[in-house]
């Protein structure tokens, strides 16, 4: 049961990539837009689909969350070699943009660790002074 799980990502993968590479033809440029992420995206709403209706077997949601879980990192890090590879063929212009949605994304985060508060994580833990 654990290879369906297996074939429901191979599915998503390849479903992703051809939407990614419609998307691409439809905006005008060649090559695959988004392909990953609609990929991931389908292999979440199918996920949540099957198991609402029942469908989805505990070995099949384990392969599932094995491979998923598999997927994201070597994926993401290959289609990040291939923009940074794109990027340093492209000029400057890419690697200012790129320093500075980092940038962004780094102010971003230390906004919402200042602002943002966990209640799930000591709730209800004492605290050090009584201790």
């Amino acid at each position: 049961m654990i290879i369906y799980g297996t074939a429901l990502l191979a599915f998503c993968h390849l479903a992703g990539l051809f939407l990614g590479d419609l998307l691409g033809v439809a905006i005008g440029v060649k090559t695959n837009v988004g392909g990953v992420g609609i990929a991931m995206l389908l292999l979440i709403f199918l996920r949540l689909y099957l198991h609402k209706k029942g469908l989805l077997p505990q070995e099949t949601e384990a392969g599932v969350g094995f491979w998923g879980a598999m997927y994201i990192p070597v994926v993401v890090a290959m289609a990040a070699n291939q923009n940074v590879v794109a990027a340093l063929k492209g000029g400057p212009v890419a690697l200012l943009s790129a320093a500075g949605a980092a940038v962004a994304c780094a102010g971003c985060i230390a906004v919402l660790s200042r602002t943002g508060r966990d209640s799930t994580s000591l709730a209800g833990a004492p605290h050090l002074e009584e201790i």
